[in-house]
């Protein structure tokens, strides 16, 4: 599925309204809280980001950074 900025919007209007349900791309979704709705919002805004990474000639980061700030065992 192609991500949109429309879709992306459409998100953001929901968190902002204080909605739940949102119609994207012809599928309508009922979120169970409004954490998950901005987790949807911030997932579907990473794939845009790499859709237009991918679009441009660029690639992708291969990086991952570990980081560890606790105790250990």
């Amino acid at each position: 599925m192609a991500v949109t900025q429309a879709d992306i919007d459409a998100l953001n209007q929901a968190i902002a309204d204080g909605v739940r349900q949102v119609s994207l791309q012809g599928q309508t979704t009922v979120f169970n809280t409004t954490d998950s709705l901005i987790a949807a919002r911030n997932s579907l805004q990473a794939e845009l980001n790499r859709q237009e990474t991918r679009a441009a000639g660029k690639r992708p980061s291969q990086r991952t950074m570990l980081f560890y700030g606790g105790r250990g065992y």
